[in-house]
């Protein structure tokens, strides 16, 4: 079943990614509806495919690849529901691939780490930390995508691709508002962790929480910077690029670590 699910999202998602670029070849940049049928359902189906992954009668299955499936299950959810609002449809052009790519990658895979029984509290704090990586990693695929369309207008560039992106304004308001929710995530879980975990060293998570915290400080002076300084476009684009890799480093460069090279 979970093979079904699995493959079934993947072909929505291709399907859907490849519906849009042959609109915006005829240059047709009006979401359609049969194009937010096909994420829904893309979308439904992934979500059952990563129930699939994660749960077990062991417990839950925590691996890295099968988070990448779950991370971009979230940041597809939030993608759609704010391009309801918004004209950002045409970011799903770099999230369909990655999210067929997650899902077969964490098909394809076997487990590289024992499933866990978690109490509740504990359950909520890799929830919080895992809403926080999504949002986060969104807000630095957002500010790559808007570096990159800050430099096409400077140097009087307009391809077809950046044609159909949201006003740059758009793309910069929508960065701090995934930058404010995922920092808020990330001080809740960095709070949770310090009152559910006894003892970093036995947890072996030390390395995790001192990058989390640069990464939570870095996002933090971004914050700060915007509201009182003004800042934008590339300084805005470098600070979260740099809290992100924080991210990387602390969460994936662990993870990687554990599952691995200490095997």
């Amino acid at each position: 079943m979970t093979s079904l699910l699995a493959s079934a999202a993947i072909a929505i998602y291709l399907l859907a990614f490849g519906y849009q670029v042959l609109q915006l070849r005829k240059q047709i940049n009006i979401p359609t509806l049969a194009l937010e049928i096909a994420t829904g359902l893309a979308i439904v189906l992934h979500s059952l495919a990563v129930a699939d992954f994660l749960f077990s009668s062991e417990g839950l299955d925590l691996s890295l690849l099968k988070i990448f499936a779950l991370i971009s299950l979230i940041i597809n959810v939030v993608m759609f529901f704010s391009g309801l609002k918004k004209p950002i449809h045409s970011l799903n052009l770099f999230l369909f691939p990655i999210s067929a790519l997650a899902i077969a990658a964490a098909l394809s895979s076997t487990s590289t780490k024992a499933a866990v029984m978690l109490a509740p509290s504990m359950q909520l704090h890799v929830l919080l930390s895992i809403l926080a990586y999504s949002l986060l990693a969104m807000a630095a695929l957002q500010a790559a995508l808007m570096g990159y369309q800050n430099w096409q207008l400077k140097h009087k560039h307009q391809n077809l691709l950046m044609r159909t992106f949201p006003p740059l304004q758009s793309m910069e308001a929508l960065l701090f508002e995934l930058i404010w929710a995922g920092e808020i995530m990330l001080t809740l879980s960095l709070l949770s962790g310090f009152i559910f975990y006894e003892d970093f060293f036995a947890q072996k998570l030390l390395h995790k929480v001192a990058f989390s915290l640069v990464a939570w400080a870095f996002f933090g002076v971004l914050l700060w910077g915007r509201q009182f300084q003004g800042w934008r476009g590339k300084t805005a684009v470098r600070w979260t690029w740099a809290g992100f890799i924080a991210i990387v480093l602390g969460y994936v460069g662990s993870k990687v670590v554990l599952e691995f090279l200490l095997v």
